[in-house]
């Protein structure tokens, strides 16, 4: 790619991941643009835009990892400072969306914060929307913006054929709401798949889970879009080998790894966790060799370079645009 195809373009980082921002940058071979973010004593959130943005086509990138709130109002307010600065379209990057599983009015009073956001963003400016496995995908209609909901789904069915024996594996779904993602990869592989039936006593505390289907003799692959706590993905794991399952791999999207997820992870007997960088992984990999992290960076820098010359971004949805694939 030449850089001069790319002299209308500007991509910003916040400060939840600038990693990804610059690997992002490096395969759009475009500088990444200047900002001065900062927090000041009164805990308020400072933005200062260093470079003209006018008239060019402004991409921001922010995650929902860490402090997700300060990170939220450093998106809303890059975006606004873009928007007054007269930048001809605004797209906030956001591969971890916040607050996507409070999507729903699920008990009386309870909020729907993933609308709040949506909303957040509209108000503050924002013309378009990158984002990667939603939690529920109807997070898209919160818009009144186009939103591009990416998959890592063909990058994990990338490393899968590419580090396990596919072959001899069985797909599983550690809960019934995950069975469509199961279902997919496991048609892409032509091979079987399985599900639990979990029941939960509280929010990130299953008591029970019934397996549907057999993974005797077989390398089981749990699949799911984000592992938090990995309370299921560790009781799943544990739960397989007790199946007769040979040996089992998680993958998720999200690796929020939070509270005690990394010893769940390490006593859980999975061979591996593969997990994205949507999110920052550096620590987690430094207490752990059971992460693996997949680079998902060519996928959003070719979703800019398509939504750029306004070419279409469903080839991204089935295939992996060329990488080498892990970070």
């Amino acid at each position: 790619m030449a850089s001069a195809a790319y002299s209308t373009i500007k991509l910003f980082a916040g400060s939840s991941h600038p990693e990804l921002a610059h690997l992002i940058a490096k395969r759009l071979r475009i500088p990444l643009a200047r900002a001065n973010i900062t927090q000041p004593p009164s805990g308020e959130t400072k933005v200062t835009i260093t470079e003209s943005v006018r008239d060019y086509d402004v991409y921001i990138l922010n995650t929902g990892a860490g402090a997700v709130n300060t990170h939220l109002m450093e998106l809303c307010i890059m975006i606004h400072a873009c928007k007054i600065a007269s930048a001809k379209r605004i797209t906030a990057i956001i591969p971890h969306f916040m607050y996507a599983r409070q999507d729903k009015k699920d008990k009386s009073r309870a909020p729907i914060t993933a609308k709040l956001v949506a909303n957040m963003l509209r108000e503050a400016g924002c013309d378009h929307v990158i984002t990667m496995d939603l939690h529920a995908s109807q997070i898209q209609g919160f818009f009144d913006v186009p939103v591009d909901n990416l998959y890592a789904e063909p990058s994990m069915i990338q490393y899968m054929r590419d580090h396990i024996d596919v072959k001899n594996c069985v797909i599983v779904s550690p809960d019934a709401g995950g069975a469509k993602r199961a279902t997919s990869i496991a048609d892409r592989l032509n091979i079987d798949f399985a599900l639990f039936h979990k029941e939960r006593k509280k929010a990130n505390e299953v008591s029970r889970m019934v397996l549907v289907g057999t993974v005797t003799g077989k390398i089981a692959i749990l699949v799911d879009d984000m592992a938090d706590t990995c309370g299921t993905l560790g009781l799943a794991a544990r739960n397989l080998l007790e199946a007769g399952a040979t040996k089992v791999y998680a993958f998720a999207t999200h690796g929020i790894l939070s509270g005690p997820a990394i010893k769940v992870i390490n006593e859980s007997g999975m061979e591996k966790l593969v997990i994205t960088n949507t999110i920052p992984q550096h620590e987690n990999t430094e207490q752990t060799n059971k992460i693996d992290v997949i680079d998902v960076s060519h996928v959003l820098a070719e979703t800019i370079r398509r939504s750029h010359f306004g070419e279409s971004v469903s080839y991204l949805f089935h295939e992996v645009p060329y990488s080498n694939g892990i970070a």
